[in-house]
């Protein structure tokens, strides 16, 4: 028996949640659902259980803007982070629309009926069902759940001791007092090494080329000052303006002048480290800041693990793996009883799954994105793509408000299909300028970017803000399919 719902919503992470309040409040007379494929809400802060697994964003911005966060911690744990969304969804009832289980495979529009019929598989038999809708609202993150990315390492069957990939950590894995090598340098693995160091022998964390790491408090003490004194709203409404206007400030200082931010961010790593340390081979990258994300280390416990010893970084390319450790091209041997292969995901656009329009295959990723979250020719589909200099929540909650504004002016005129169509004299750009290994090698199973507004992906909150919820809705957006109903009437 096939369902129907005014909104479906793929994905019940911080996305989905954000979304499912925004139809809600924005909507509360239409119907929709939250289909997840696994088994508990929370998305990437349920699928990834790695030790010391923590945000990389302060959690005044990382947290939703219509639930504060109240936690001392500005830098927050993984488990702290659940309990976050879950409370979230209880206490507002979006647990109550999610339908855990329910893996998304296909979808498919029919221009005559206006509506969606997304192809689903349930539970662990996969039983095939089906759902129908008006609008779908992908929630599903940037990257494959499945699996990681992980390079094609010579001698990796070779290797006596375990080798695992911090997206599947094993619960079993125990590596108290064993020598651990973690291959990467992102904010997977500067979390990695200060936590597994605590207990293991000695950690190693092996990079290629270095990333700008910079350290800073795990509490913002502003904010606990604030929400001492103040109601919770508006300390909480104050830290995250306090924390949205920092955090812009420094990107565009790091754009305008990237010399003199590179030597700041270089400076503090000398200071943490002292004078004899090698920074200049092991903390000073090639390219400018923000070209790639900057990682975050709250309490600057990275460079306290080096300081004690606890744990070292190593910087070089492997020439293969041996059964006692990681052979260097320079010949130098790094022992290992375990190897944690942190080298990032395996992009991925909208879970991957194929989508019909009127019978016909389309492929998002030849489109051009619209307002970054719709797609050229592509009827009553959004998805929710965050940040990359700054908190994923930020976008997350604009798009989701927007797609409640977009379905308002579509019921207000009586039109059922929502379609942006290009205007002549833009121009295709790549979605991201960013130059991770990761961002690199999933960008063509992204759309492109366009040359100029609505089709620009700003990564600006400020820009976004005021084109989300204050522009026109109609700037190359065609509103079409009338409502048989509404023309009756």
């Amino acid at each position: 028996m096939t369902e129907h719902f005014d909104v479906v919503v793929v994905g019940a992470g911080l996305s989905g949640i954000g979304a499912g309040y925004f139809l809600q409040r924005d909507c509360p007379d239409r119907s929709y659902v939250i289909l997840e494929g696994r088994e508990r809400l929370g998305g990437t802060w349920d699928l990834f259980r790695y030790p010391g697994i923590r945000s990389d964003s302060d959690m005044y911005t990382l947290g939703y803007s219509f639930k504060p966060w109240t936690d001392a911690k500005a830098i927050a744990d993984g488990p702290s982070i659940l309990r976050y969304l879950e409370d979230t969804a209880r206490e507002h009832g979006i647990d109550r629309h999610i339908r855990h289980g329910h893996r998304v495979v296909a979808a498919s529009w029919s221009t005559p009926d206006a509506r969606w019929t997304v192809s689903v598989e349930r539970g662990p038999e996969r039983e095939a069902t089906q759902f129908t809708c008006n609008f779908l609202f992908m929630c599903s993150g940037y990257y494959n759940y499945a699996a990681g990315y992980l390079p094609d390492f010579a001698g990796r069957e070779d290797f006596a001791g375990t080798v695992v990939h911090p997206q599947h950590w094993p619960d079993s894995l125990d590596y108290a007092g064993k020598r651990v090598v973690v291959i990467g340098s992102g904010a997977t693995a500067v979390t990695l090494v200060p936590e597994m160091a605590k207990t293991a022998a000695h950690v190693t964390m092996l990079q290629r080329s270095p990333t700008y790491i910079v350290a800073r408090p795990a509490q913002d003490k502003l904010a606990n000052w604030l929400r001492a004194r103040l109601p919770g709203r508006l300390a909480y409404r104050l830290t995250r303006f306090k924390n949205v206007t920092l955090g812009q400030f420094f990107y565009r200082l790091a754009r305008k002048r990237p010399e003199k931010v590179k030597t700041r961010l270089i400076d503090m790593v000398r200071q943490e480290l002292g004078p004899d340390y090698d920074v200049a081979t092991h903390f000073t990258p090639s390219y400018n800041p923000w070209d790639q994300r900057i990682c975050l280390v709250p309490d600057a416990d990275l460079f306290a693990a080096i300081r004690d010893g606890s744990a070292s970084v190593i910087t070089g390319h492997i020439e293969r793996f041996e059964a006692d450790g990681i052979r260097l091209q320079s010949g130098e041997l790094l022992p290992a009883d375990v190897i944690v292969t942190a080298t990032g995901l395996d992009m991925q656009l909208m879970g991957g799954i194929p989508f019909m329009v009127d019978g016909r295959r389309v492929d998002p990723a030849q489109s051009l994105g619209y307002k970054a979250m719709m797609y050229s020719d592509i009827p009553n589909l959004a998805s929710s793509f965050g940040y990359t200099n700054a908190s994923w929540t930020l976008k997350s909650d604009l798009t989701a408000a927007y797609v409640a504004r977009l379905l308002n002016t579509m019921k207000k005129r009586g039109m059922r299909q929502a379609t942006p169509r290009l205007s002549p004299g833009v121009e295709p750009q790549p979605f991201l300028e960013f130059t991770s290994g990761y961002v690199q090698r999933g960008m063509a199973k992204f759309p492109k970017q366009g040359s100029r507004k609505p089709w620009r992906a700003h990564q600006n909150y400020a820009l976004d803000l005021m084109a989300l919820k204050y522009g026109s809705v109609d700037a190359d957006m065609e509103f079409s399919n009338p409502d048989p109903q509404c023309r009756a009437a």
